[in-house]
């Protein structure tokens, strides 16, 4: 991965397939891909670029996602320069990594601002929760790799909107998923849980409102294991989860130390039910963890399959994009950066300026936005910036993940 330095999309033939992003009010829905008609190019961007920040984490505790989730949101930024631009500007993608270092990524965020980026992409829920201040004092539409909960309120965050179910929300849907589960084994009394979390700000983000769900539905108060940064062996932390009997365990983590309690929990004769959020549940975790990934279940919001996807895969195959096989973080990478972005297109095809204020205002009018099916329609308010609410619950079974629910929500 390339860091510090500006993207241009590169000029060259183009997909048979165009991107609408016009972002729309009440009235119709807005929407993603769509095939333009074969042969048809579109116009060649020029003039003055539409700067967009970004941080990314390439070399950080969680880069084993963060790479496959930042090419997803460059190759965007270029596909859509071979596609026009927006309303014939180019877009510049200004990004570099930050290692998963808060104050790094505070730092790059006064620079960028400096270079006079119109919207920021960041990363973690740490700086995410950390640069929140910042963000609505510049007025800044910022969308994060983070769904903490604490994003989603405009009276608080004016600024930040988020493009997937908070993790809580997808802790919620997984609790419910449990319960189900359990009561459908033919058990009458209540199941136990655990969290299995990354011990950081990500990690801990989801547990009280988790907690909450689990008490007012007669679960005991889980227990909370955290996973030492860079360990190679989480048998002591697996031995805990298993002498107390634990039932279903939630991972809050990305896909490498997922991948290894897999492994561990199998030399432990471990049997219970794990349970990915998000950013372990995709395809790396299968890739990493082997045989001992089946029957894991996962709450994912991106899919890699529809037609949103196949335009962000088919890209990526075209230029060569090697994401190492994590095709839903690359999508989801892809379709977090269009989100954002729609923002922009609206408030240009308005005749407005590219201002923080009028991009906030046009992404809280977007309404049903159609990511071509990686996720449920994006809708923003002035009164709530978490864009979705619904995702679906899948399961591996011969090394693949299948759904096994509709969407859900957790309220």
């Amino acid at each position: 991965m390339l860091t510090g330095r500006r993207w241009f999309g590169t000029m060259g033939a183009l997909l048979a397939l165009t991107l609408l992003l016009a972002a729309c009010g009440a009235a119709a829905p807005a929407t993603a891909p769509a095939a333009a008609p074969a042969g048809e190019a579109a116009p060649a961007a020029s003039g003055e670029p539409i700067k967009v920040g970004a941080i990314f984490d390439l070399t950080g505790a969680t880069a084993d996602v963060g790479t496959p989730y930042s090419q997803g949101q460059i190759a965007y930024i270029d596909w859509k320069n071979a596609n026009g631009g927006i309303a014939g500007r180019p877009l510049e993608l200004i990004s570099q990594d930050y290692g998963y270092d808060v104050a790094k990524a505070e730092e790059l965020y006064t620079q960028f601002i400096g270079e006079s980026v119109v919207v920021f992409s960041g990363w973690g829920t740490g700086d995410t929760e950390a640069l929140r201040p910042k963000v609505t004092q510049d007025k800044i539409p910022f969308i994060s790799a983070s769904y903490s909960a604490a994003l989603a309120n405009p009276a608080e965050t004016p600024y930040n909107f988020l493009t997937a179910p908070s993790y809580s929300d997808q802790l919620i849907v997984g609790m419910k998923w449990a319960l189900e589960d359990w009561k459908a084994k033919g058990n009458t009394d209540a199941p136990t849980f655990a969290y299995l979390i990354n011990d950081s700000p990500f990690g801990r983000s989801p547990l009280e409102d988790g907690t909450a769900f689990a008490a007012a539905n007669g679960v005991a108060t889980p227990l909370e294991v955290p996973s030492p940064r860079g360990a190679t062996d989480l048998t002591p932390q697996l031995t805990q989860i298993k002498d107390s009997g634990t039932n279903y365990v939630f991972i809050q983590n990305v896909s490498s130390p997922a991948a290894l309690a897999l492994k561990n929990a199998k030399s432990l004769g471990l049997d219970v039910q794990f349970v990915c959020l998000n950013w372990c549940a995709n395809e790396l975790l299968v890739k990493l963890a082997g045989p001992d990934a089946n029957g894991v279940v996962g709450t994912i919001p991106f899919s890699p399959a529809g037609p949103g996807a196949e335009v962000a895969l088919a890209y990526a195959k075209e230029k060569g994009i090697d994401f190492g096989g994590a095709d839903s973080t690359f999508v989801q990478g892809w379709t977090a950066m269009s989100i954002l972005l729609a923002g922009v297109e609206k408030t240009a095809a308005d005749g407005k300026e590219l201002t923080g204020e009028n991009i906030k205002a046009s992404l809280e009018t977007l309404n049903n936005f159609d990511t071509g099916g990686v996720t449920q329609p994006i809708t923003f308010t002035s009164t709530d910036h978490a864009g979705s609410k619904a995702l679906r619950v899948f399961q591996i079974t011969d090394g693949k993940w299948a759904p096994i629910t509709d969407f859900m929500t957790a309220k």
